[in-house]
C-alpha cells in the first residue's frame, strides 16, 4: 500500500503562512495553550487538577517536529511539561515488552508530556527494517489502539501528529543540513538509509494511519512542507483538542482571556498559596 490515492496524498502540501501570519496565529494559539494548562493544572480556575495531556509527534526525518515542539511549550513553564524523545529501545527494553518503555513518561493528572516519536516505531522503523517479526508489528496495531483507549477511558487527552512532507522538500532540507555546521548533527546516515526506502516506509505509514485511527486519539496530519504552518497548525490543534477533551469530560471550558489581555501581558495572578500545590501541576 503506497501513498497514492492515500490519506498523505491528499493533504495540500502548497499551504503556507507569512511571517506575519504566523507570528499572529502562534501567539494567539500559545497564549490560550498557557490559559488552558494553568486551568488543566489546578493553579486557576477552581483549583482541580484537569485531565493529563499527551502529544505525540511522528512524521518524516526533517519534517520539523523540533521547531514545533519547540514553539509549542515555549509558553509553558518547564515544569508543568515533559518533552521526551524516544530512539531506538536499548538491550534491557528490549527484554520487555515495546510499550513498556513508554509508561514511565506519561503524565498524570494535571500533566503534560510531548513525546518525539513514540510507540509507533514499532510499525513504522521496526517494520521496515526488520527489527520487529511480523507477527510482532501486526499484532502492535490492536495492542497500540487497546493501549491508547485504556489511557483515554482513565481521562487522558491524546493528540496524534503525523508531519507530512514530499520527498523533493525533505532532499532540500537534507542537503540544507548537511551545509549548515551547527545543524549538521542532526542528519545521520540513518536518516539516508531511512530515505532510500520512503516506499517502504509511505505503506508503512498508511496502514498507520487506517488501522490506528480511533475516536479516542484521532490522527492529526499536519502539511509540514511551509514550516511557519507546520508550527501554527500543531499548536492550534493542540488548543482545539484540549477544549474539546475538557468539553467531552464534561469539565467547563474557560472563556479565551479578554480583548484587553494581550499576547505578552503579564500572566494571571495565582491564587494564595498556590506553591503549596505547584509541585502537583507538574508533569507527572
Amino acid at each position: 500500500m503506497g501513498s497514492k490515492g492515500g490519506a498523505l496524498a491528499r493533504l495540500d502540501l502548497s499551504l503556507k503562512l507569512t511571517d506575519k501570519q504566523e507570528a499572529t496565529r502562534l501567539a494567539a494559539a500559545q497564549a490560550r495553550l498557557l490559559h488552558l494548562r494553568l486551568v488543566l493544572g489546578g493553579q486557576i480556575g477552581d483549583e482541580q487538577l484537569g485531565p493529563p495531556v499527551c502529544v505525540v509527534f511522528e512524521g518524516w526525518d526533517a519534517s520539523g517536529k523540533g521547531g514545533a515542539i519547540k514553539r509549542l511549550v515555549a509558553p509553558l513553564d518547564p515544569r508543568h511539561v515533559r518533552v521526551a524523545q524516544f530512539g531506538a529501545p536499548t538491550y534491557d527494553e528490549k527484554r520487555h515488552h515495546f510499550l513498556w518503555r513508554f509508561w514511565p513518561v506519561l503524565p498524570g493528572w494535571g500533566g503534560m508530556a510531548v513525546l518525539d516519536r513514540s510507540w509507533y516505531g514499532r510499525v513504522l522503523v521496526e517494520r521496515v527494517e526488520g527489527f520487529a517479526t511480523e507477527e510482532q508489528w501486526r499484532r502492535a496495531y490492536r495492542e497500540i489502539v487497546d493501549f491508547e483507549r485504556t489511557l483515554a477511558d482513565e481521562g487522558m487527552i491524546i493528540v496524534k501528529f503525523w508531519l507530512h512532507l514530499s520527498s523533493a522538500e525533505q532532499l532540500r532540507r537534507f542537503k540544507a543540513r548537511e551545509r549548515e555546521p551547527l545543524k549538521a548533527w542532526k542528519l545521520t546516515e540513518e536518516d539516508w538509509r531511512n530515505r532510500g526506502k520512503r516506499r517502504e516506509y509511505e505503506a508503512a505509514v498508511e496502514e498507520m494511519l487506517d488501522r490506528t485511527e480511533h475516536a479516542a486519539a484521532p490522527w492529526v496530519l499536519v502539511e509540514a512542507e511551509d514550516k511557519r504552518w507546520t508550527r501554527v497548525k500543531v499548536t492550534e490543534s493542540v488548543v482545539r483538542a484540549i477544549e474539546a477533551g475538557m468539553a467531552a469530560r464534561k469539565i467547563p471550558v474557560p472563556p479565551p482571556p479578554s480583548p484587553a489581555r494581550q499576547p505578552g501581558s503579564p500572566e494571571p495572578q495565582t491564587r494564595p498559596g498556590s506553591n503549596v500545590k505547584y509541585s502537583q501541576m507538574s508533569f507527572k
